[in-house]
């Protein structure tokens, strides 16, 4: 598969009148030309760390001192499940060199027709989940920021809260790149400043040397280790989309800059967030967090701190229905992007609706989306090994040709090795999983959960020796 490359375009830090803050992005799924390339790699860094300092960060912390670890081990629990965010860092390098989304990148993964698959089940039926999710955790802290001023949460002040966090993070969506890298800065400098008040609050209390009544030891242990190192995992390994936020910097910006600015952007904030809601666990119940560090706080600074819960929660939000958006797109819906980003986002607000309203669905959806490593871990993988194979080397143009005369055709539209590699990948994790139900191997290991790790080896292993010798050089 012969490309061509042209010379990389001058370095320019000037929006493009595609690409302004104040504009509606003109610009979906369709290849970002060199003269329209602009900003530095260091604007990553504050486009991840506003999507997590959140809410779940917190939960997901205190969820694994309740499972039964000790402070120290849920910390290196913490640590070692954030450092898949190097992946989302190799990912995120294909966006400059092919000036393309990820959603159009993963076709030289997958065939054009076989990439519509994928986008359509791990680019918009997962995120519109996860944004019912966040959207519907948002809403409880709004609920309770609403009772302590003195409103009622009757039905129809929730669905007017709802609409209000959805209809702001609607419009960062609709906007786009370039008003989410112009407004993530200050929102990350706020809520870093909220949470530091808090971390500081929790660190006057927090019992450092916390050990569970009865200690883990044995299998018990290490599956929970395991388990936790997964859950902590499952927020990188969600962002499989990262090229969809690099795609606008010049060709010639620096892939190690790149890298380490998203997978920094990721990583800090969510190990400090993590082991903030750890820390808290050791002296209170945070099976409801949100209550639980009110109870630490000062009463005039619970207000302030919820409302930081409900900026993070719209942070995430807007990147997720920003790339679910796209993701509508190159699952070959003909539409224009903002009116995709209004779609993702009208059916994540009635299945939240319908959620708060009506059923248990979160409860559902949650334990679906414990599962999700199954697919995408090996998902991420793949698509990792074909950027190392490539080195990196994408030709834009080439991947918006879609005819059957294309690069990327294929046989009948699919790439065999990237549907081996990633159905592989997750038919041996799904054989390994503990979470929603026990598969054999983790039965036989004691309830010992290998799914990630077995999973993404697997499928990486599976790409690479398919691929073998069918990629130019």
């Amino acid at each position: 598969m012969a490309a061509t490359f042209p010379d990389p375009s001058p370095r320019s830090t000037e929006a493009p009148a595609t690409d302004r803050a104040t504009r509606i992005e003109s610009h979906g799924i369709d290849h970002i030309p060199d003269g329209e390339r602009h900003g530095r790699p260091g604007e990553l860094f504050a486009v991840w760390a506003a999507a997590n300092v959140n809410y779940l960060s917190l939960v997901v912390g205190g969820a694994l001192v309740l499972m039964g670890l000790s402070l120290a081990q849920a910390l290196v629990v913490i640590v070692v499940g954030n450092l898949f965010w190097l992946l989302t860092g190799v990912l995120a390098i294909s966006g400059p060199a092919a000036g393309a989304p990820s959603e159009v990148i993963t076709r030289a993964v997958y065939g054009v027709r076989g990439n519509r698959v994928n986008n359509a089940v791990t680019g918009w039926a997962i995120s519109v989940c996860y944004f019912a999710l966040n959207l519907a955790a948002a809403a409880g802290a709004a609920f309770a920021l609403v009772g302590k001023a003195g409103i009622g949460a009757s039905t129809g002040v929730k669905i007017v809260v709802v609409l209000l966090i959805a209809g702001v993070t609607l419009t960062i969506g609709v906007y786009g790149h370039g008003l989410i890298v112009r407004l993530y800065l200050p929102i990350t400098l706020a809520l870093a400043t909220v949470f530091g008040i808090v971390a500081y609050v929790v660190l006057l209390h927090a019992d450092f040397g916390y050990v569970p009544d009865a200690p883990l030891s044995g299998a018990d242990l290490w599956a929970t280790l395991i388990a936790g190192v997964t859950l902590i995992a499952a927020g990188p390994l969600s962002y499989t989309t990262s090229a969809d936020f690099s795609r606008y910097l010049p060709r010639n910006s620096s892939a190690k800059a790149v890298m380490g600015w998203t997978a920094l952007g990721g990583f800090l904030p969510s190990v400090a967030v993590c082991a903030l809601g750890a820390l808290a666990a050791t002296v209170v119940d945070m099976t409801d967090p949100q209550a639980a560090l009110e109870s630490l706080l000062p009463g005039w600074f619970a207000p302030v701190f919820l409302l930081a819960l409900v900026l993070g929660t719209i942070a995430i939000n807007a990147m997720t229905a920003y790339s679910a958006g796209l993701a509508l797109q190159a699952v070959g819906l003909r539409i224009r992007r903002s009116r995709s980003v209004l779609v993702d986002g009208a059916v994540a607000v009635a299945l939240t609706l319908y959620a708060l309203l009506v059923s248990n669905f979160l409860d559902t959806v949650s334990n679906v989306l414990q599962l999700t490593v199954v697919l995408l871990g090996p998902a991420m993988t793949v698509y990792a090994v074909d950027i190392l194979l490539r080195r990196n080397r994408y030709d834009g143009p080439a991947l918006m040709d879609e005819s059957r005369a294309g690069a990327f055709w294929y046989a009948g539209g699919v790439n065999p090795a990237g549907a081996a590699g990633v159905l592989g990948g997750a038919a041996v994790a799904a054989l390994c999983v503990n979470t929603a139900y026990t598969g054999p191997i983790a039965r036989v290991l004691g309830g010992v959960d290998l799914a990630l790790p077995v999973g993404m080896g697997v499928a990486g292993l599976l790409y690479a020796l398919l691929m073998r010798g069918r990629i130019s050089r």
